[in-house]
């Protein structure tokens, strides 16, 4: 059965307490420390959703806000405080459950989770998800945001939509391809950077969700079986 709990705050050095809440069951056997993007919050209905899914499969999903979002604001963090955020949301997992770690999030906070880890290495994360990479700025190509991808050493999972206007897949498939085995590319048909699919697609708003839920399940089976 589903458990979803409100943790204590999270205290962030440099900023004031954020909201944790976890959702797990006795059956799952990976935790997923998942931060959320720069418009909206943990409690996000797709977030929400994903969550749902992931416990369903097994996964039991820790998710946490940033400071700013936190306080109400628009404007994101700098990059010290996010980053100082999803190390101690990773902290904190660490300390909560014994289940192996892997980390990510939606866009923003799938980014800083890879910028911190390849400034520092997050204990215990044995893998980074993303939910959509935010390669650029909308109509501005360019790759400098994943420089640092490359000063990654865990396996990094990206979940792409072919209608992502801040992922050109022309520019994010050879990235992955030179990151070689540390990287894996999962393309997901007709999904904008929301996720959101076309009703012409033929394809319902729960079934790419479903997509989303089963290949990290896969993708976790396989790098902690690796390890």
């Amino acid at each position: 059965m589903t458990r979803h709990r409100e943790l204590a705050p999270l205290t962030v050095p440099g900023s004031d307490p954020v909201s944790v809440c976890l959702d797990d069951s006795d059956s799952c056997t990976v935790l997923y420390v998942m931060a959320h993007g720069a418009g909206a919050g943990m409690r996000h209905v797709f977030l929400e959703s994903i969550a749902g899914r992931l416990v369903e499969r097994d996964v039991a999903v820790l998710r946490y806000q940033f400071p700013y979002m936190e306080a109400g604001g628009r404007r994101p963090d700098s990059a010290k405080v996010l980053e100082s955020t999803t190390r101690a949301a990773v902290e904190l997992a660490g300390r909560t459950s014994p289940l192996p770690l892997i980390a990510g999030g939606k866009s923003m906070g799938g980014r800083m989770t890879s910028n911190a880890q390849a400034r520092e290495p997050l204990p215990g994360v044995h893998g980074i998800a993303f939910l959509g990479f935010p390669l650029h700025m909308p109509k501005k190509p360019a790759t400098t945001r994943a420089d640092h991808l490359f000063q990654v050493e865990v396996p990094m999972l990206f979940l792409q939509g072919t209608r992502d206007t801040l992922a050109d897949l022309e520019l994010l498939s050879p990235i992955c391809q030179q990151l070689g085995s540390r990287s894996t590319l999962h393309i997901v048909e007709g999904a904008d950077h929301g996720f959101a699919v076309l009703k012409r697609s033929g394809r319902t708003p729960e079934e790419v969700l479903d997509e989303l839920a089963d290949r990290i399940r896969t993708w976790a089976d396989e790098i902690l079986a690796a390890n």
